[in-house]
């Protein structure tokens, strides 16, 4: 067994397995939200971040997303189904907007871009902008944007990590910030 966030049921293919998680990802997001949310305080703006999916490889600069990318993406569609998003905030880059593309059929919701050199800009943006927000960004450029908006971002994002789902909740005096995993598991 690893550590907190690990998979913990061996068949990770079955029905069951996914609403499991589902439903464990819900009652994290809960729990950081409830203790605040009970107060009478302002709606806080939660903002979900993940790294694109996986890309195929095309000898480009700008590579689409592989089979397992879409996978990936269509999961994150699913997990964020009754998330009651907002707002979708994209790089402009093949990889981020078509991971974000299954969410925003989903919810009818429109890709807006950002620009990953400011990230303090876009940051400040999200963090004046009340509702929830997915935010689609790259290895090098999440875990910054986590900081920006005052979360935790832990440990660098690894070349081929892809797994990774930052939910920062921004509470009118306070900032919560969960790290959970999703998907096919980095084993890196």
């Amino acid at each position: 067994m690893g550590g907190w966030g690990d998979t913990i049921l061996p068949d990770q293919t079955s029905e069951t397995f996914t609403m499991r998680r589902l439903s464990f990802l819900w009652f994290i997001v809960l729990l950081v939200i409830t203790p605040h949310g009970v107060t009478g305080q302002e709606d806080p703006i939660v903002i979900y971040l993940v790294r694109h999916s996986e890309r195929a490889e095309d000898g480009t600069n700008d590579p689409p997303i592989s089979d397992a990318g879409w996978a990936r993406s269509r999961l994150l569609s699913e997990i964020l189904q009754d998330a009651g998003l907002t707002h979708i905030h994209s790089t402009d880059y093949k990889r981020t907007l078509s991971t974000g593309e299954p969410t925003a059929e989903a919810t009818g919701l429109t890709i807006n871009l950002y620009d990953p050199r400011d990230l303090a800009a876009a940051a400040a943006l999200i963090a004046a902008t009340p509702g929830r927000h997915l935010v689609l960004g790259h290895s090098n450029t999440t875990p910054g944007f986590v900081e920006a908006l005052g979360g935790e971002a832990g440990t660098p994002i690894a070349e081929m990590e892809y797994d990774r789902l930052y939910i920062v909740t921004l509470f009118q005096d306070s900032v919560s910030s969960v790290l959970l995993k999703f998907g096919e598991k980095f084993s890196g």
